[in-house]
């Protein structure tokens, strides 16, 4: 049999680091000289998993704020309260997603949080800890952006109470006519009238509610699975438009091109595909 040669030798795929910018960067080496190098950092990262360890600890040992005022949320079964929310847990963690009253659709950002919600609440809710989104805007364009979206996680509208307010993520007028709000435990300039956070919420046998901690900004990062994919790559988050930041790349799940894999939705959508959807009247 005629034999050809194989299309994978150097001389027909080595690139030059003329052509490829990121492989000028880096070297070339052995495998036990890159073992040596991985080694070294392996020290690294285990180093950094106890202090995040020891963060997590001090995380849970914060005082609480018992929650002593009343709150109205409405959702797909009508009004509730703040207890409600839990739906018989004692742990409720509450993305406060950015979508104000008039809203055609959610943040970008938010939108990319929540993409992952739905999986981990496969885990989450065995595990005594419900997750639910907050917003601003009325229920009516909540529902309409969450049957677009075709989430199946709870989402309900603070529209009427001072719940965003209390936790300053939503900003009167008269702070964004000043463009100052308090926003991340400081006064920074802003012209937004939401911002995005996290909070988290127990509850204990006597029904009573307390505030245990919440997260702004970059603070939220750890509950985006796709930005700890991302860090494990040669390019990392590759967030270098104008922007410095996730505005520069990421879009509503519902808008970006078909790239040659599934674009039917994630397998939570398809395995929840039965859930009733929402009215939205």
């Amino acid at each position: 049999m005629r034999t050809t040669q194989a299309m994978n030798t150097p001389s027909n795929t080595l690139s030059s680091p003329q052509q490829d910018p990121l492989l000028a960067e880096h070297q070339v080496v052995s495998r036990e000289a890159w073992t040596e190098a991985r080694k070294e950092l392996l020290q690294k990262e285990k180093e950094h998993t106890r202090r995040y360890d020891a963060l997590c600890a001090q995380r849970r040992a914060l005082p609480w704020v018992r929650m002593d005022k009343a709150y109205t949320f409405e959702g797909p079964n009508g009004p509730e309260s703040l207890s409600d929310l839990f739906e018989g847990r004692s742990q409720l963690i509450i993305q406060h997603f950015m979508m104000g009253p008039g809203w055609k659709e959610g943040c970008t950002g938010c939108s990319f949080l929540a993409d992952h919600i739905d999986c981990a609440r496969l885990h989450l809710e065995p595990h005594d800890v419900t997750v639910v989104a907050v917003s601003r805007a009325t229920y009516p364009e909540i529902a309409a952006f969450k049957k677009r979206m075709r989430w199946q996680f709870k989402w309900v509208s603070s529209h009427g109470s001072d719940f965003n307010y209390d936790f300053n993520v939503s900003f009167p007028p008269k702070q964004i006519a000043e463009g100052r709000a308090f926003y991340n435990y400081a006064w920074s300039d802003t012209e937004e009238e939401e911002s995005p956070g996290v909070s988290v919420f127990y509850r204990d046998p006597a029904n009573t509610v307390y505030h245990t901690y919440s997260t702004f900004s970059r603070g939220q990062e750890q509950l985006v699975g796709a930005y700890n994919f991302l860090d494990l790559t040669p390019k990392g988050r590759n967030e270098n438009g104008p922007n410095l930041n996730l505005m520069d790349w990421v879009k509503h799940h519902d808008r970006y091109q078909p790239t040659g894999a599934s674009s039917s939705g994630c397998c939570c959508h398809q395995n929840q595909s039965s859930t009733k959807e929402e009215s939205v009247s």
